[in-house]
């Protein structure tokens, strides 16, 4: 029996889909598209008990499986592998247990972000990690690939939230880490080991959290810039004066001028560059009005939105991920560089865009100096522009260099999957990768699990 036929019978016709819209839909993610693979199936577990059994089977006649949630990431991770069956966990989707007074919450790894948020907001708590795929992402995607997002310049990203795992091995068995508290210190750190590990290490199949309060007050600071360096210093203004707003993020003039076109606003008249600065809590407007004249004294444009038009504004800058699809001729990337660099990064960032001839945009976590530089090039309709692809990868490749010697990371938040593999070595040497390989060979001996990716 075909291994397609042996999932077939041990769960059902029903989570086990073979038709080819199906596979061709859950083949890969929102990354560029670098080996295009059909699946040999795509199973629906629905409970443990199905991954565990999918696992087995694959373990048994080493077949490849890629554990998928809902296939927002970015960077190739849940790209099909050749002769693989994709796992697709979104119809484990349950919240378990929510304990507002333990201010933790028990869920399932297809339950989306927004909707524990949703479940979390009547207690007066959150969860904090917010991904800009926030209202279709899952938590169990957002821990294969330690997920940020617009708040982690205060609250942190994905690990900073994550108590306890349940994670079927590469042997379809199931082990617990962690623990319940805030506070755990025994033995390694198992969980902060697969958080981030992109399902090359097991498949996470329940999730424990800490949740943090509702803030009772959002107070946001709109400051419009002449140039995009000149925002990037005021994120460094900010820091000096020590205070921590929830959110820092940037957008340069082409991402405000997408944003104008898409949903019919006015920033791109207000500024070249937009700082978005969000403090929360009780001290919400102290923080703002401590630091509104930082801002102005940096040649900013400041405004202060009421709570309406605030949200719009955090609501755009979420919407602002890209420009249109990524594919071959348009790639987002990941960067992150130590804050006291960003002036310098985004000066990089733009005499690269004219030596190589390439357009470029730039959104930014700027609270923790993570960067996501859009780069792009015309299609060529002609043999004019011929090496079109060719200066886009090189530009790419440039601002990973400079990124790294800077002394940043190829990837902020996105994780490795199968795209940045070609940028790897340049920031991990060896005996590092080496010790990674024996790590993964340690939990996947086989290397069943996602091969090819993240490591």
């Amino acid at each position: 029996m075909s291994i397609t036929g042996e999932l077939t019978s041990a769960l059902g016709p029903t989570k086990v889909l073979l038709d080819e819209p199906t596979l061709a839909a859950y083949a890969v993610d929102e990354a560029p598209v670098l080996d295009y693979q059909l699946p040999l199936a795509v199973v629906f577990a629905e409970s443990v008990e199905d991954v565990q059994a999918t696992v087995r089977a694959c373990a048994a006649r080493g077949v490849p499986l890629v554990a998928r949630g809902a296939g927002t990431g970015v960077s190739g991770g849940a790209h099909a592998s050749q002769g693989s069956i994709v796992l697709s966990l979104e119809r484990m989707n349950r919240i378990l247990d929510l304990n507002p007074d333990d201010e933790t919450a028990v869920v399932e790894p297809g339950v989306v972000n927004a909707d524990l948020n949703a479940a979390a907001a009547p207690h007066g708590l959150m969860y904090a990690p917010d991904p800009a795929s926030y209202k279709r992402s899952t938590i169990g995607g957002n821990v294969a690939t330690n997920a940020g997002g617009l708040r982690c310049a205060k609250y942190g990203v994905t690990r900073d939230s994550v108590l306890a795992l349940g994670v079927v091995l590469a042997d379809g068995s199931l082990i617990h880490t962690g623990h319940q508290t805030f506070k755990g210190v025994a033995g390694y750190d198992l969980t902060g080991l697969f958080v981030g590990s992109e399902g090359t290490l097991g498949i996470v199949v329940g999730v424990t959290v800490r949740l943090k309060y509702l803030p009772p007050e959002v107070h946001t600071i709109a400051a419009f810039y002449p140039d995009f360096r000149s925002a990037a210093a005021g994120v460094l203004a900010v820091g000096r004066a020590r205070v921590q707003p929830a959110i820092m993020e940037l957008l340069d003039g082409g991402s405000l001028a997408h944003l104008d076109a898409v949903h019919g606003s006015d920033l791109a008249a207000r500024g070249a560059a937009l700082l978005l600065i969000q403090t929360d809590g009780f001290g919400a407007d102290a923080e703002a009005a401590a630091i509104r004249p930082l801002l102005v004294a940096g040649g900013a444009v400041v405004t202060m939105e009421a709570n309406a038009e605030a949200e719009e504004l955090v609501e755009l800058r979420r919407s602002s991920r890209g420009v249109g699809d990524e594919d071959e001729y348009r790639v987002g990337e990941d960067v992150a560089v130590p804050r006291s660099r960003l002036v310098d990064y985004v000066a990089e960032l733009e005499a690269m865009a004219v030596t190589y001839g390439v357009h470029l945009k730039v959104v930014a976590h700027a609270g923790d100096g993570n960067l996501h530089p859009t780069f792009w090039v015309d299609r060529p309709d002609s043999s004019v522009d011929s090496d079109a692809l060719e200066r886009l990868g090189a530009a790419l490749d440039k601002s990973v260099t400079i990124a790294l010697a800077m002394g940043g990371t190829i990837t902020g938040e996105h994780g490795i999957g199968q795209y940045k593999l070609r940028w790897l070595g340049l920031e991990q040497k060896e005996p590092v990768r080496e010790l990674q390989r024996r790590i993964k060979e340690l939990f996947d001996p086989a290397g069943i699990l996602n091969p090819g990716k993240a490591i």
